[in-house]
């Protein structure tokens, strides 16, 4: 069973940065298509990037394109989530998601759970002055 730990959430003022990474313990990421997915109060669960296996690119919603730069760390397999110019609307619980599935198409930003059937238990951005 891959179990998923997102770090790198926290409280940081509109037009600064955070990092967030997801981990599993004793596997590789490597090799999932993966996602990251947030929920901000009062909204559903939205797709915010997501990144194929090697070879296939990755998406982003508009919201965040030019902000948010998904990739993975092959040395650590692992991945990350870097966001620039934070917004207060960034404020959400952020999730990170796995795909086991071998896609051959580009990633779907659809918060699917027949898809991403592993998901991490969040951790917070607060994006507040």
């Amino acid at each position: 069973q891959l179990q998923l730990v997102e770090s790198g959430g926290g409280l940081v003022q509109p037009g600064g940065s955070l990092r967030l990474s997801c981990a599993a313990s004793r596997f590789t990421l490597d090799y999932y298509t993966m996602g990251w997915f947030r929920q901000r109060p009062g909204k559903e669960r939205e797709g915010v990037s997501c990144i194929g296996r090697p070879g296939i690119g990755s998406d982003y919603v508009d919201s965040v394109k030019g902000r948010f730069t998904m990739f993975r760390d092959h040395a650590n397999g692992m991945v990350h989530l870097h966001m620039n110019n934070l917004r207060p609307e960034d404020t959400a619980v952020y999730y990170c998601a796995a795909d086991p599935t071998p896609h051959t198409g580009i990633c779907t930003l659809v918060p699917d759970k027949d898809r991403y059937e592993y998901w991490g238990q969040g951790t917070q951005v607060t994006v507040s002055s």
